[in-house]
């Protein structure tokens, strides 16, 4: 399909009206609250329907990642803010470098905090995000937009696909432009939005949820996770710090005071404090293991 052939506007179910929301301007705010959630309610099964083509996508992205290759999401509007805030936890939870899982938004940076609602029908800024980010073939490029046509979005995705990159078309509409660029299509079908053609409610839900799983299952399938703690944090304030003691003191059997010496002794390297500290295991050992600290503790 190409932009030519794109459903109209008009005819995107996510800016369909729903007549069950016909009178939410009438409502209580208990009401309100009820009618809202019930809505909500319904995005995990939408997300549950498309599992095998979110699971396909997140195989393909893994095998790029752990050959050195990054993740790189692109979006615009509210589905720009969803890909860069999933981007910027990856470092702190999973202790990967600012430049292994990126956020790109139309309009730039500012557009964050301000909305630059015009950037996302420029699609030869989307062109140029891709050719700045020198887009290859180790990379792998997640396409966020809940019309499936957004041209920001379309062109960079399309780029990124004859860059070499590995492709995903995340949108929440059927038989979308966006998936006709993208090695992996995953379309989320929400239904109508409780305000009409609102898609940072349920599509926006969704696309939170489907970037959740991108992202923590690939950095578990990579590795950065023990069982499921998350050995690779970095603990740069008080909570991430006692959360690091109490890591280190349930995998290597200490206390909580001999968890918090070990991990001053280690510069606050949750994996070598547990190998090093702790158990008197060579940090080499956790080298040779790519990182994993669970096979650097079973190898022989």
């Amino acid at each position: 399909m190409t932009e030519a052939d794109a459903v109209p506007v008009i005819d995107l179910v996510t800016e369909g009206h729903d007549p069950r929301f016909d009178t939410i301007d009438e409502m209580s705010t208990t009401e309100l609250a009820a009618v809202m959630n019930d809505a909500d309610a319904s995005v995990p099964l939408a997300v549950r329907s498309a599992l095998p083509a979110i699971v396909a996508a997140i195989d393909g992205i893994i095998d790029r990642m752990g050959g050195g290759g990054r993740l790189i999401y692109v979006g615009a509007g509210t589905s720009g803010r969803i890909g860069v805030l999933d981007a910027s936890e990856c470092p702190p939870t999973f202790g990967t470098r600012p430049d292994q899982v990126v956020g790109i938004i139309a309009g730039g940076p500012d557009a964050i905090v301000t909305p630059a609602e015009g950037a996302e029908d420029d699609a030869d800024a989307g062109v140029a995000a891709m050719i700045d980010a020198s887009v290859g073939a180790a990379d792998a490029v997640v396409g966020i937009a809940s019309s499936g046509r957004t041209p920001y979005v379309v062109a960079a995705l399309r780029t990124a696909r004859d860059r070499g990159a590995l492709t995903v078309g995340l949108s929440c509409n059927t038989n979308a432009v966006l998936s006709s660029v993208a090695d992996h299509p995953i379309e989320v079908l929400v239904g109508p939005e409780v305000v009409a053609g609102s898609t940072r409610l349920k599509a926006g839900t969704a696309q939170k949820l489907v970037l959740n799983m991108i992202s923590t299952i690939t950095m578990v399938r990579l590795g950065k996770t023990y069982g499921n703690l998350m050995v690779d944090l970095r603990p740069t304030n008080a909570k991430l710090r006692e959360r690091a003691a109490g890591i280190v003191a349930e995998i290597a059997g200490a206390g909580r005071d001999e968890a918090r010496a070990a991990l001053d002794q280690t510069g606050f390297h949750v994996p070598v404090a547990v190998l090093v500290a702790q158990l008197g295991i060579s940090p080499a050992r956790l080298h040779a293991a790519g990182g994993r600290l669970k096979q650097a503790l079973e190898a022989p």
